[in-house]
Order: C-alpha cells, then structure tokens, then sequence
C-alpha cells in the first residue's frame, strides 16, 4: 500500500505542469501552510520532497559519458544516502526511472520545513559530501517538488 500511495503522489505531482519551475510552497504541519491548503492537510504531516536528477551525457562539453547515470547512483548507494540520514533527513525511496534512463528519483521526508532547510544546509558543507562529489562529478539537472500529506493519506 505504502509504495502505491507514493507512486500515486509522484504521479499527481508530475502531472502539474509548470510546477517544477515554481518555488516550493510551505510543507509539514498544516499549521505552516496557507489557509487554503490547510484543511487538506495532515496536521502531523512530516515535510515530503520528491527530487528528480536527470545525469548531463555531455562532461566538460566533450563527447557523451553514456555512465553518467551509473556514477550517480553508486555516489547515492556509497555515501549519499548515508550523509543525509545522519544529518537527520528520512530517505523514503529512490528510483531508477524507466522512462528516461538518465533520470534518478528520490523522496526524503523532515520534520518540516526549517528542519529540511537545516539538513540542507549542513549537506552543502559536509566534508564528506565535498569527497564524494569530487570522486563522482556528475552534474545534473534537477527538479524539485515540496508536498505536505493530505490529511486521508496512509504515509505521513
């Protein structure tokens, strides 16, 4: 049921065109979100963000690196995952997506939005992170998407 309702939201999300583009509205408890999406909202709904990396074919503009999309998924299953569960973030899923063989997908979960903002910031100078991004340089076009529980939904 858990990775139905996921698939669900993932699906609902992409489905909105142009919101990627869009800054990310507030997510967790109702409490820090806009009158008119509280109602729909869990009021002990964790902070959800679904992030999409689409790996770049081309490196230092030279030729195609077909690995690309290998090198990112063995920096996330070597070290990146972990980095950002002990920094306190909670690693719900990551995918492979099938229609686009460049595309890495993966939904983290915080208490709420000043607790991502802080795991955030902590990620971006971990020493750590600066290695591991050293030994795998993949750059990558991201999206992002913020998303609160709705108040009916199973995962909060």
């Amino acid at each position: 049921m858990r990775n139905v309702a996921t698939a669900l939201i993932l699906g609902l999300v992409l489905a909105r065109p142009g919101h990627a583009q869009e800054r990310p509205a507030p997510c967790g408890p109702a409490a820090q979100l806009p009158a008119e999406f509280a109602a729909n909202v869990a009021p002990d709904s964790r902070c959800f963000e679904i992030r999409m990396y689409t790996a770049d074919t081309e490196r230092d503009g030279v030729g195609d690196y077909e690995r690309s999309i290998d090198e990112l998924h063995q920096r996330f299953r070597e070290q990146e995952v972990a980095i950002f569960e002990r920094l306190g973030a909670d690693i719900v899923a990551v995918w492979q997506s099938l229609d686009d063989s460049y595309t890495l997908i993966w939904m983290l979960a915080y208490r709420d939005r000043a607790h991502r903002e802080e795991v955030w910031a902590a990620f971006r100078v971990d020493p750590e992170w600066i290695a591991l991004r050293a030994k795998y340089p993949v750059s990558s076009n991201s999206q992002v998407f913020m998303m609160s529980a709705a108040d009916y939904s199973d995962l909060k």
